[in-house]
């Protein structure tokens, strides 16, 4: 059955995979991310695979574009099927006492804030008569603290536990919830996290063994275990899960 998908952080790594493949099997994705060539790209993608999906750029640290986001969403979509939040930025890298503000609180605005802005803003075209799946990628970093990471840490532990609150507070509106861990991807965030100051992230030196080692795992292959939780098939409300145990 055809469905209505919005994906996050679409334009690069897991969201793009996601977002390509729940296009090929024939739904309908609105794929966001902030305004890129990447995103053009993917616009072009999706919209070859189902004439009716699209992209929206959007800043999910701006309050006024999540509301301007929502408004276009709001005005072509009737009903989402499920939404896939993977937009995260674990900048900035660096100790804890020393970060800038705006960058830790842009963090947290990115990770977590926008989540709950972004869904419920849509809550209208939310659950009702038809199922919704609200997925959320987590980490590691949600259950561990890893030094030079604490914005990263403290968002994802904040989104793993709001997961959990959509599970309880959504069951009655027929809108499910799941968070999942995707283990170590291969994607930007792997790129700028090698390039960290390692006077700020100790760990600097496993992230790049991870790489050369040939360890990470590709964005196409997550996708393809992640989908089923995404589309609501897999996955209990509630649940927390780790790719690697899919």
């Amino acid at each position: 059955m055809q469905g209505t998908f919005l994906v996050t952080g679409a334009s690069k790594g897991i969201g793009k995979s996601i977002a390509i493949q729940m296009a090929e099997e024939g739904h309908i994705v609105i794929a966001l991310a902030r305004q890129s060539p990447e995103l053009e790209l993917l616009d072009n993608q999706i919209s070859n695979l189902n004439s009716e999906s699209f992209s929206v750029s959007c800043d999910l640290s701006s309050d006024s574009e999540i509301s301007a986001t929502c408004e276009k969403i709001l005005s072509k979509v009737p009903h989402i099927s499920g939404i896939v939040h993977n937009a995260g930025t674990i900048h900035p890298i660096t100790n804890l006492l020393d970060a800038e503000t705006a960058d830790w609180n842009r963090a947290i605005r990115v990770n977590l804030l926008g989540v709950q802005n972004l869904t419920s803003s849509l809550s209208t075209i939310l659950g009702g008569e038809m199922h919704t799946r609200i997925t959320t990628i987590s980490s590691g970093a949600a259950k561990r603290s890893l030094h030079g990471w604490s914005s990263y840490c403290v968002s994802k532990a904040g989104l793993d536990m709001w997961a959990m609150c959509m599970a309880e507070e959504g069951s009655k509106f027929n809108i499910s919830a799941v968070s999942i861990a995707p283990g170590i991807v291969d994607t930007g965030m792997q790129t700028e996290i090698r390039n960290a100051d390692e006077s700020s992230f100790p760990s600097l030196a496993n992230f790049i063994d991870y790489y050369e080692n040939g360890e990470l795992s590709n964005p196409d292959d997550v996708a393809v275990k992640l989908l089923p939780y995404c589309l609501g098939i897999s996955g209990e409300n509630g649940q927390r899960l780790d790719v690697r145990n899919l």
